[in-house]
């Protein structure tokens, strides 16, 4: 399987596309097996007075795409516990697309930790990736009650 920040292709065959960001890093996301759990086209009504995307509005679709990849290790409720660490290293702008990957840190007893990997691409003509944030979401299976509940007899 393709890691999240492979470059070129390598001997798994996993090919991907990049881009410097300030001329000092470079960002990748693999075109292989990495299928994004939520993508979405940033729009005005998400800025703030400078024309960026508010934190806020991708912090929930973080949230979003960790609960949508519990739901799919085990198909239950769950609730946010935790949301991780999460620093913002580039803005994203309207217009931009982003990319939200997902895959399974942990599975404890009652709970999942995603980890979830954020992405901007934009640019006519060439298509410029670059990393925003990454965060650790531990999601927490519950019943009716809301009481947490064993996650092993559920898992796909």
């Amino acid at each position: 399987m393709c890691g999240f920040f492979k470059t070129g292709t390598n001997k798994d065959g996993c090919s991907s596309f990049a881009t410097s960001l300030n001329q000092k890093r470079t960002i990748a996301v693999t075109t292989k097996e990495e299928i994004p759990r939520v993508r979405i086209v940033m729009l005005p009504k998400d800025t703030n007075g400078l024309g960026n995307i508010f934190g806020g509005v991708i912090l929930s679709h973080v949230d979003l795409a960790a609960g949508e990849h519990a739901r799919r290790v085990a198909p239950l409720r769950y609730v946010t516990k935790v949301m991780r660490e999460v620093e913002f290293i580039a803005p994203v702008k309207v217009g931009d697309t982003v990319s939200f990957y997902t895959e399974t840190v942990k599975i404890g007893r009652t709970s999942i930790t995603v980890k979830v990997l954020v992405t901007s691409e934009r640019g006519i003509g060439v298509l410029e990736a670059i990393k925003v944030t990454e965060a650790q979401v531990v999601m927490v299976a519950i019943d009716e009650n809301g009481n947490p509940i064993a996650i092993k007899d559920h898992i796909t």
